[in-house]
């Protein structure tokens, strides 16, 4: 038995906003077949208008509450 799993592209520093050029954490597909890619900031403003155009929304902006994998414990 063969099963097919539909990756979705991990984010990398190089993966800009649409809107201001900023990192992106949400990719939104568009039903018409394209893709936007937005920081959290705009992708919560726009939220409520993506979601009617979009046949998914992929958000990783949950990486930014972290703690960075590289902080002392006083930075923590």
């Amino acid at each position: 038995m063969t099963t097919a799993v539909a990756l979705t592209p991990q984010f990398t520093a190089l993966d800009r906003c649409d809107r201001c050029g900023a990192q992106a954490y949400v990719r939104v597909e568009l039903l018409s077949g394209g893709e936007l890619l937005f920081c959290a900031h705009h992708a919560r403003e726009h939220a409520d208008k993506l979601q009617a155009v979009a046949s998914s929304i992929h958000d990783d902006s949950g990486r930014l509450t972290g703690t960075p994998k590289s902080a002392t414990t006083e930075e923590r």
